[in-house]
């Protein structure tokens, strides 16, 4: 795994920003929280917990320290949220390829589309913002898991299919903070 440093430099293409981290860790009320320096917020993790040998399907939560690569927002229920990062709007032909065997597997797709894939216009809301969290993606390999996302959480906070999940206002705080350069440390110490 690339160093804290080395991916700071890879993503800031050496102008001068500190990297912000985002942490992930057991809250002690129950669950987990999301904190970085001046905030935590509550959090949802995936139903299988933190994995450190993530498999795709296991409903796992990638441990390890990833970068964020991009964001994605449904342009019909919300106005652009502010954000360094790439932002994209979504449409409803926009799908995130889970099949291992295809030579897009995770990676973003456009529907329809014949392998296994998620749809990320959804009508229940959690992919009304996505931000993806940089696993297994440079480059992908097969099997060791796909659409690990920050996105928005279930009003009671359930485990997700392995994404990180935060409130929409937390999310909109999130997003106005963070860049290219921001570390997201999902279960480690």
């Amino acid at each position: 795994m690339a160093s804290e440093a080395g991916l700071y430099e890879e993503a800031c293409d050496g102008f001068s920003i500190d990297p912000m981290i985002l942490t992930v860790r057991p809250w002690t009320g129950g669950g987990f929280v999301l904190e970085t320096s001046g905030f935590a917020m509550r959090c949802a993790i995936g139903r299988g917990g933190m994995i450190a040998k993530k498999r795709e399907g296991d409903g796992g939560t990638p441990v390890g320290r990833w970068l964020l690569r991009e964001a994605f927002y449904r342009p019909d229920r919300m106005p652009a949220p502010a954000t360094r990062l790439k932002l994209r709007p979504l449409g409803p032909a926009d799908g995130w390829c889970d099949a291992p065997g295809d030579p897009n597997y995770n990676r973003f797709v456009r529907l329809p589309y014949a392998a296994s894939h998620e749809e990320l216009w959804r009508d229940d809301g959690i992919y009304d913002v996505i931000v993806v969290i940089g696993y297994n993606d440079d480059p992908p390999v097969a099997g060791l898991g796909s659409a690990i996302f920050l996105h928005i959480s279930r009003a009671d906070y359930s485990p997700t299919a392995g994404c990180v999940a935060v409130q929409m206002e937390d999310m909109m705080k999130l997003l106005a903070l963070v860049g290219p350069e921001t570390v997201i440390v999902l279960g480690e110490g």
